[in-house]
């Protein structure tokens, strides 16, 4: 899984965009004209699909790669906060918020009222505590906070953070260790592994808004693309924490791209439904029997323009920008460096 931060000086803001593309990989890919940007993946569908290494390409454009992995000596602090952060006027009612989404990933269940509380108020005397001069927040401190509480459901939370602080899984539990100041910046997270994949993805988004808002406080355009973003709508405090994310990247001046493997789950959620419908650009593959009818219900697409997504060739299907659906055949020249730098197909790695 990959995430990518791009920000250039700003001269002229269209509208926001969020692209989808299924393959017969049942992969959704973003497609970029405006960028020249084409991500490629693999097209045999006997073959597991795989996401595209795009380590070499921002490299060869000079950017920068983390790399986020249990054991990885890259950290990102779940806790970090710029000025300006959020929607509202405080702050740490929205960081708050999002480090309950966190919790919501560490135990399926779902937390209660009582631990709801609990997080909330630790939250608040964390920020406090550092205002004063106390420690950098980070999940460190706040599991230290947890077990000051005299409740035992504090205890019992902070237990169940122990293993993504003091544990093996404690890639977002400290200072941030890289430099996030490029202008080209891959969040890797591929091997976080499934325990901390979701939470990985929430930190990363978390990470992007705080550096969307510094862009935005410089006059400052940001391309924002978020790989596997059907993830995050597994439950309701992530769903709701992307949803307050995708809004505040629009306000501040950030076109976000959201890329999937499963369309079925963005047709499933009542959340991610309403930002693909109100997406101005929307790029379609070939998509799965069950997914056409509902896809052609919410985007107006007639049964002729159906064909289009229906076993079409790789890199062929259907367009659609604001009212307009339009077929499109994209193959991207072979020929090239930067196919090379961007396949996935095993014959033409070899030759990289």
């Amino acid at each position: 899984m990959k995430f990518q931060i791009w920000h250039i000086p700003i001269k002229a803001v269209n509208s926001y965009i969020l692209r989808a593309a299924r393959k017969s990989d049942e992969m959704l890919e973003p497609y970029d004209g405006k960028l020249s940007r084409t991500v490629l993946r693999r097209e045999s569908g006997s073959n597991p699909a795989d996401l595209v290494d795009y380590s070499a390409l921002i490299k060869a454009l000079g950017g920068e790669v983390i790399h986020i992995a249990a054991g990885s000596d890259d950290h990102i602090n779940a806790m970090d906060m710029v000025e300006n952060y959020g929607e509202g006027k405080n702050p740490v009612i929205d960081k708050s918020e999002f480090i309950l989404s966190l919790f919501e990933q560490l135990d399926k269940k779902g937390i209660g009222p009582k631990e709801k509380s609990i997080i909330d108020r630790c939250v608040f005397l964390v920020y406090e505590d550092y205002q004063a001069g106390g420690k950098l927040p980070t999940l460190v401190v706040l599991r230290e906070k947890l077990l000051e509480q005299p409740e035992k459901e504090a205890k019992n939370l902070a237990l169940e953070l122990e293993l993504f602080t003091n544990g093996s899984l404690n890639a977002f539990a400290h200072k941030t260790s890289v430099d996030t100041n490029n202008r080209m910046i891959v969040y890797d997270i591929m091997d976080l592994g499934k325990q901390l994949k979701t939470m990985g993805l929430l930190v990363i988004t978390d990470a992007m808004l705080n550096r969307v808002t510094e862009n935005w406080r410089k006059g400052m355009r940001t391309h924002v693309f978020i790989d596997e973003f059907h993830v995050v709508f597994e439950n309701e405090y992530s769903a709701s924490f992307f949803n307050s994310a995708w809004r505040q990247f629009r306000k501040r001046n950030a076109y976000p791209t959201g890329i999937t493997q499963n369309v079925e789950y963005l047709l499933d959620s009542i959340m991610a439904s309403t930002m693909l419908s109100n997406s101005e650009f929307v790029v379609m593959l070939n998509q799965a029997s069950q997914d056409r009818g509902k896809l052609a219900k919410m985007l107006n697409i007639s049964d002729e323009q159906m064909s289009y997504i229906t076993n079409a060739d790789a890199g062929c299907g259907l367009l659609k920008y604001g009212s307009s659906l339009v077929p499109f055949i994209n193959r991207f020249p072979t020929d090239t460096k930067l196919y090379q730098l961007m396949t996935t197909k095993p014959t033409d790695r070899k030759t990289k």
